[in-house]
C-alpha cells in the first residue's frame, strides 16, 4: 500500500475522559478485532490497568480503515494503484496507527514520546468535565512537535453532557473554528465513523524515503524472554526486514534482528517494516543496556552516513524512595527486576546504595506517588518480589559552612550531614495550575491554605471554570495534594504541576525510634514549624500500622536528641493464671512477677519486626 495511506496518530486528553473506549470503538468499527474478542479497555493490555481503570502504558495498534471513494487525495503526486479496482469496490483502504496514551499527570513522559512518532492527536475532552489540567498539557506537548490536532468532544450520550460549553473551553485553549469541534460517544459509537474519516483527511501522510539507510526512532521498548529486547518503533526512512545486521546508535551495540512486525493489537509478524510504518522490531539483545527509548536504528555500515535522531530530552524524577530486598540473596533478583521495568517504563530510575539498618537495595526515581505505587505493585505481579521501601522524599540542595555557593544534591533524609555543618539547606518548589468550577474556589483555596503554596494568579476560562496558579514546595504537592482536590470540588478539580526552582527554607531532620532504634527508612525531612505536628501523625500511623509483640514497643520521634512525639504499642498479655484453681492470692502475684521479669528480659533483646506495607502508610492520610 501507498505511503500516502498511512495514518499515524494518537489520542490525549486528561484522565478517565475516554481514551481507551474510543480506541475500542476505532477497532470495532475497522474490524481490527473480531467481535468475540472484543472487551471494554482492550488495549489496557496489563491487570493492573483494568483493576484501577487508568492506562498506564502506552500501547500501539494498527488498522485497516476503508474509506468511501470521495476522500482519494487528488493531491498526491503518484497515482493510488489498482484504481480501477478502487472504484469497482467503491472504497479506499488507509492503513491507521494509533498510539493509545495514558492521561494522569505522572505518566506524561509516556504521552511526549508517543507525539514523537506520530503526525496528529485526536485532542478527546469529557462533555461533562470540560477541559481539565492534563488536556492543557498534552495540548500544549503536541503544539510543541507540531501536530495537526483533532478536537474531539467525548461522551455526549450522558444525561448531563454540556457540549456547547465543553466546546467553548476548547475554542479558548486552542482557537479552532466550532465545526472544527466533533461529538463523540466512545461508548455507543455516535460520531465516530466521522472523527476516523477526519483522521484520513486532516493527519497528513508520513515523510521518509524508503530508497534512504534504515533511520528508526524507538519509542518504547519491552523485555521478551524468546526474543529478547522488543523495540516499539516509527520508520523514518529506510526499511527494515528479518536478519537484517542493525545498529543502537547511542547504544554502539550491533544485532541480527530476529522479528519484524506489527500490532494488531498483539504482535503480529510481517516481511519487512518500510518508511511511515509503526510497529516493533525484536533484537535479540538479552541485555537491556544496549536498547534504549530514544535510540536511533539504522542499518550496520551506515553509522557515518545517517544522522542520529533527537531522541527525548530526559526526565527528571520528582520523588525518590529507596527499595530494600526483604531477604539478602534477593538482591540479584530485584536488580533484574527493575532492569526489565526501566526497560519498559523510561521514566524510571534506579542505582545501588546501601544501609545499616536494610542492608543493600536500590534508591529509585519517580514521577509521582502513583508512579511509585504503580512501580511497587508490577514488582509484586510480575517479579514477586515485595521490597521494604523507605519513606519518599524530594531531592534537597544544601550549602556547607565554609563553602558558599557550592551546592550538594542528597536524595534522602539519611545523607543529611550533621546540623552543625550547615549553612542552609534549599528545597524544591514546583509551578502548580489547577482547573476547577469557579464555585468551589472557596474549598481550594482552603485546602491550599493548609499547604506552604504561594498564591500566583487567577485565569477565567470562560464565566463558570477557573485556572489557579500557585507556587508550590514539591513535597506538599506529591503528598495528598491530588486527593485533597478532588475532596474538596467533589471530583471536579485537577491538577498539573511541573519543577520550577529551588528556594532556601528552614528544614530540620526528624527520626523515628521503633523500641529504642533508629529506622532510616522512617528519617524524613520537614519544615521547622510543623514538626511537632508531622512526628506526631507518624508515630499514630506506626502505631496501627506495626503488629503488637510481647513485649511494650515505644515509638518516637525525634529532632537531634529531642523527643517530639510519642506513642507506645501495647504487649500481647497471656493469662498465666488460668492454671490456677484457688489458693493464696501469693501464688498468683509469684506468676504474674515471673511473667514481668520475662517482658523486661524479652524487651531488651527483642527486635521489631516492621511490616514492608507501614513504610508507605507513613505518606497516606
Amino acid at each position: 500500500m501507498s505511503q500516502k495511506n498511512v495514518r499515524n496518530f494518537c489520542i490525549i486528553a486528561h484522565i478517565d475522559h475516554g481514551k481507551s473506549t474510543l480506541s475500542d470503538r476505532l477497532l470495532e468499527l475497522t474490524h481490527t478485532v473480531e467481535q468475540r474478542n472484543m472487551k471494554a479497555q482492550l488495549l489496557d493490555q496489563m491487570d493492573l490497568e483494568r483493576e484501577r481503570g487508568i492506562t498506564i502504558k502506552l500501547q500501539p495498534v494498527r488498522m485497516i480503515y476503508k474509506s468511501p471513494l470521495r476522500h482519494i487525495n487528488t493531491d498526491s503526486a503518484e497515482p493510488h494503484p489498482g484504481p480501477l479496482l478502487e472504484k469497482e469496490r467503491g472504497y479506499e483502504e488507509y492503513i491507521l496507527n494509533l498510539i493509545d496514551t495514558p492521561g494522569h499527570v505522572d505518566f506524561g513522559y509516556e504521552v511526549s514520546r508517543s507525539l514523537a512518532a506520530v503526525e496528529g492527536a485526536v485532542l478527546l475532552v469529557d462533555a461533562t468535565k470540560g477541559v481539565q489540567a492534563q488536556t492543557l498539557s498534552n495540548l500544549y506537548l503536541a503544539i510543541e512537535q507540531g501536530l495537526e490536532i483533532i478536537p474531539v468532544v467525548n461522551k455526549v450520550d450522558l444525561p448531563n453532557a454540556d457540549a456547547p460549553r465543553v466546546k467553548k473551553e476548547i475554542i479558548h485553549v486552542l482557537g479552532c473554528k466550532e465545526e472544527d469541534i466533533f461529538e463523540v460517544s466512545g461508548k455507543t459509537g455516535q460520531g465516530v465513523d466521522k472523527l476516523l474519516e477526519e483522521i484520513v483527511k486532516t493527519v497528513p501522510f508520513p515523510g521518509g524515503d524508503v530508497e534512504k539507510p534504515l533511520r528508526a526512532l524507538i519509542f518504547d521498548s519491552k523485555y521478551d524472554t524468546y526474543k529478547g529486547v522488543v523495540a516499539y518503533v516509527r520508520i523514518l526512512d529506510g526499511k527494515v526486514k528479518r536478519d537484517d545486521e542493525v545498529t543502537m546508535m547511542a547504544g554502539a551495540a550491533d544485532s541480527d534482528v530476529v522479528e519484524v512486525g506489527h500490532f494488531k493489537p498483539d504482535m503480529q509478524k510481517v516481511e519487512e517494516l518500510t518508511a511511515g510504518d509503526i510497529g516493533y522490531l525484536a533484537t535479540g539483545f538479552k541485555s537491556v543496556e544496549h536498547c534504549r527509548v530514544g535510540d536511533t536504528i539504522t542499518l550496520e555500515g551506515f553509522e557515518d552516513k545517517v544522522e542520529s535522531l533527537p531522541g527525548y530530552k530526559k526526565v527528571t524524577p520528582m520523588v525518590y524512595a529507596s527499595f530494600y530486598p526483604l531477604e539478602g540473596d534477593e538482591y540479584s533478583m530485584m536488580r533484574d527486576a527493575l532492569d526489565k521495568l526501566k526497560l519498559n517504563d523510561a521514566a524510571f530510575e534506579f542505582e545501588p546504595e546501601s544501609s545499616q539498618a536494610l542492608g543493600r537495595g536500590f534508591r529509585c526515581g519517580f514521577l509521582g506517588m502513583l508512579h511509585l505505587e504503580i512501580i511497587q505493585s508490577r514488582l509484586e505481579r510480575e517479579f514477586d518480589i515485595s521490597p521494604t521501601i523507605t519513606t519518599p522524599s524530594v531531592v534537597y540542595e544544601i550549602e556547607l559552612k565554609g563553602k558558599p555557593g557550592e551546592r550538594i544534591k542528597i536524595y534522602s533524609a539519611t545523607e543529611m550531614p550533621d546540623p552543625s555543618t550547615l549553612e542552609r539547606i534549599y528545597e524544591p518548589f514546583a509551578k502548580l495550575d489547577i482547573i476547577s468550577p469557579a464555585s468551589y474556589l472557596g474549598s481550594i483555596m482552603e485546602v491550599m491554605g493548609n499547604t506552604r503554596a504561594q498564591y500566583a494568579n487567577t485565569e477565567y476560562i470562560d464565566s463558570e471554570r477557573i485556572v489557579l496558579t500557585f507556587n508550590c514546595p514539591l513535597m506538599d504537592v506529591i503528598i495528598n495534594l491530588h486527593d485533597d482536590l478532588k475532596s474538596a470540588s467533589s471530583g471536579y478539580a485537577s491538577m498539573n504541576y511541573a519543577l520550577s526552582e529551588y528556594r532556601p527554607y528552614d528544614l530540620v531532620k526528624m527520626d523515628i525510634m521503633v523500641a529504642g532504634e533508629k529506622v532510616d527508612a522512617f528519617s524524613r525531612i520537614v519544615p521547622r514549624e510543623s514538626a511537632n505536628s508531622e512526628g506526631k501523625k507518624i508515630v499514630e500511623k506506626l502505631k496501627t500500622s506495626i503488629p503488637k509483640q510481647n513485649f511494650l514497643i515505644a515509638l518516637q520521634a525525634t529532632i537531634g536528641g529531642k523527643v517530639i512525639a510519642r506513642e507506645s504499642i501495647q504487649a500481647f498479655r497471656k493469662d498465666v493464671t488460668s492454671g490456677l484453681y484457688g489458693g493464696d492470692i501469693t501464688r498468683k502475684r509469684k506468676l504474674l512477677e515471673k511473667q514481668k521479669k520475662g517482658k523486661k528480659k524479652m524487651k531488651s533483646i527483642g527486635r521489631v519486626n516492621i511490616p514492608s506495607d507501614a513504610f508507605l502508610s507513613v505518606l497516606k492520610k
